[in-house]
């Protein structure tokens, strides 16, 4: 399907706003601070581009290989010493080749097909926004309780979130850094729960910590916003409430600041070692690193992109982080022989190309020790644009279908979460699973303080509810096309994994 920006793969519907007024209790829009327009990596010459150089840890070795780089005539941004990641730019389109022939360097590659450019923004469209009769209604069915628009949070009774606060909200020393597009901390959603020391801005693949720098570029950039409030919006008496209230969420942007918005290999490599050098215990991926929706190993730049993503995300692990992330929304088996991917590289000209799951890879949902969350909708079936796979899917949870309208007010089939400058709106997508998956999964390091991640991810498995593969034939969903095979069982299967996340069954 056609996608606008890199994150709406994993998020796909576009938000519907909610404007908060005074008589609900909400901040007034002027109250927010105004979005800081992350740093980004500026063009050198029109040619330039952006590498990944992986090399043997020792001291010596990465020595020799940054002589190299400025040798072959490139510079570097950053190292990463610890797991032998460099980031350079060349203009030179022989580069990537001549640092593999460097002894010490294990893979060399360019992460994007297209050169570096300049910071910019756009205006990708207004969202659309709900009156005041309409905000008042939904209040109104929420039958004067403490989160205004609760009521039209399916997700959360769903999964038994609403429940789950009563026993046990969540432990602030846990955090959930939110690694996307940004995070409005200035929402009063987020703002009781935000945690600036753990947050930065890895656009460029340098972490910049400067104070706002980890918010989004302006509202267009709602994804991470959107994300953080389904984790950890606060219980405050305004507008939603998150899947665990009580824990700390943080945010570490790697989305270009420029309106497609993507998310190329060195900004994720930067955020995982960010979020673990920082005392992170669950880190959010609602995103795949462009440019490619798979990336190849028997291709020597997509090989490299794995190989440093991998190395990141596996020292955050070592480090005691949980790392959880969307399964795709591609509706593609991803323990199949095979499929279609017609969308890469999306930084330049796409084309169709016939791919392995087992040697493509997704990321970074399909690295190992990774969770990998799929979607379900209102009816608690599968959305229909879920990625599944048996052996690939760890567990499933609420991320919005169209197709299976909810039981609230509005009858939407969408995740209602916050959106930057105080507003609320509706998405769909793996996008929004993952945070579900990702509260639930902080509700249980609250509980369990001492878990190591492998405990932490074995824990979300046993208590997830598995519903089985549907009945019967395979039935329409509305889409045109029929619904996929489920394999598997009751304990495990394509669609679900383990199952369903379960927030009650986490506290108790």
């Amino acid at each position: 399907m056609a996608r606008r920006r890199s994150l709406l793969r994993l998020g796909l519907a576009v938000p519907v706003a909610l404007s908060l007024t005074a008589s609900l209790g909400f901040l007034p829009a002027s109250a927010s601070a105004a979005p800081r327009i992350p740093s980004a990596v500026q063009a050198e010459d029109a040619h330039t581009l952006s590498y990944v150089v992986n090399t043997r840890t020792d001291r010596r070795t990465v020595a020799e290989v940054r002589r190299a780089i400025a040798a072959a005539g490139g510079t570097v941004v950053v190292a990463y010493d610890g797991i032998g990641v460099i980031v350079a730019h060349s203009a030179d389109p022989g580069f990537g080749e001549r640092l593999r022939a460097v002894p010490g360097v294990e893979s060399a590659g360019a992460t994007r097909t297209a050169p570096l450019s300049a910071a910019g923004t756009t205006e990708a469209g207004a969202v659309r926004r709900l009156s005041e009769a309409e905000v008042a209604t939904i209040a109104k069915a929420s039958g004067g309780g403490a989160e205004p628009l609760e009521a039209e949070q399916w997700a959360l009774r769903a999964i038994g979130a609403d429940k789950a606060a009563e026993v046990n909200p969540g432990s602030r020393d846990v955090t959930v850094a939110v690694i996307d597009t940004g995070v409005d901390d200035t929402h009063p959603d987020l703002a009781p729960n935000f945690s600036p020391s753990q947050s930065a801005n890895c656009a460029s693949g340098k972490a910049d910590t400067t104070y706002g720098s980890w918010r989004p570029v302006d509202a267009n950039y709602f994804h991470g916003t959107h994300v953080a409030g389904t984790i950890a919006a606060a219980r405050n008496g305004v507008g939603v409430a998150g899947v665990a209230p009580g824990v700390k969420v943080s945010g570490i942007t790697v989305s270009q600041p420029t309106p497609r918005q993507l998310i190329y290999a060195e900004s994720v490599v930067c955020a995982f070692v960010f979020a673990a050098d920082h005392g992170v215990q669950i880190t959010n991926n609602s995103y795949y690193v462009d440019p490619w929706q798979y990336n190849c190993l028997d291709d020597p730049d997509q090989k490299a992109i794995v190989d440093a993503v991998d190395r990141a995300q596996l020292y955050a692990q070592r480090k005691g982080t949980l790392n959880v992330a969307g399964a795709g929304n591609a509706n593609h088996d991803l323990a199949s022989d095979g499929f279609t991917d017609g969308g890469s590289p999306n930084d330049s000209t796409p084309a169709s190309r016939t791919v392995d799951p087992h040697r493509c890879w997704d990321l970074p949902a399909q690295l190992p020790g990774v969770v990998t969350v799929s979607a379900t909708g209102a009816k608690g079936a599968k959305a229909y644009y879920s990625n599944y796979g048996l052996g690939v899917i760890d567990v499933a949870a609420p991320g919005g279908d169209r197709y299976q309208a909810s039981d609230t007010p509005s009858r939407e089939g969408g995740i209602l979460s916050t959106l930057p400058g105080n507003q609320y709106g509706y998405e769909q997508g793996t996008s929004m699973a993952t945070p579900h998956a990702s509260g639930v999964a902080a509700l249980l390091k609250s509980a369990h303080p001492e878990a190591t991640p492998a405990q932490l991810q074995a824990l979300l498995k046993a208590q997830a509810d598995n519903p089985g593969c549907p009945a019967g034939p395979a039935a329409p969903n509305g889409d045109g096309t029929a619904d996929p095979v489920c394999a598997g069982g009751k304990r495990v299967n394509g669609f679900y994994g383990f199952g369903i996340v379960d927030a009650l069954r986490a506290v108790k």
